[in-house]
C-alpha cells in the first residue's frame, strides 16, 4: 500500500526476467464518476495489517496457480486525486495466456478480498463509503 503517488516503471522494472517472454499489467485510475454521479474526492481507507495480509496471500496464490514468474501489486490508501493511479498489478511470464490469467486474478480477487474502503465525494456535496466489490460487476 501508498500514501502518496508512485511510479510503476521501477514496479515493472522488477518484474524483468530473462525467462520471461510475456508481461501483463493493469492500472486502476480514479475516475470523475460513478454511477451517472459526478465524484469530485476519492479517499481509500484501510485496515493495514490485515491489508497486507491478505493481498501478500492473494499474489502467493497467483504464483501457485498460474504459471507465472513473478507478481506485485499497489494499492493506494489516503486521499487520491481525480485522475491518479488507485491500483497497479503487474506480472511477468513464459507466456502471455498465464501473464494475463494471474493478472486478471490478482486485480478480482484484492477488490473482493482485501480489506480497503473508498469514501466517494460527489459534486452535490454527499458522500459515501464503499467496498470497491459492492455491487461492481467483475470486468
Amino acid at each position: 500500500m501508498s500514501d502518496r503517488p508512485f511510479d510503476v516503471a521501477p514496479l515493472r522494472e522488477a518484474l524483468l526476467d530473462a525467462r520471461a517472454g510475456a508481461y501483463a499489467g493493469f492500472e486502476g485510475w480514479v475516475r470523475d464518476h460513478h454511477e451517472g454521479r459526478a465524484v469530485v474526492a476519492l479517499h481509500y481507507d484501510a485496515y493495514p495489517a490485515l491489508a497486507a495480509r491478505e493481498g501478500e496471500a492473494v499474489i502467493h496464490e497467483a504464483l501457485a496457480k498460474f504459471e507465472v514468474l513473478d507478481a506485485r501489486c499497489v494499492h493506494r490508501h489516503g486521499a487520491v486525486a481525480i485522475g491518479e493511479l488507485a491500483v497497479w498489478v503487474g506480472v511477468s511470464a513464459a507466456h502471455r495466456g498465464a501473464a494475463f490469467e494471474a493478472c486478471r486474478y490478482i486485480i478480482d480477487e484484492v477488490k473482493a478480498r482485501v480489506p480497503i474502503w473508498k469514501r466517494e465525494s460527489y459534486a452535490d456535496g454527499d458522500a459515501g463509503w464503499k467496498h470497491p466489490d459492492e455491487g461492481a460487476p467483475r470486468d
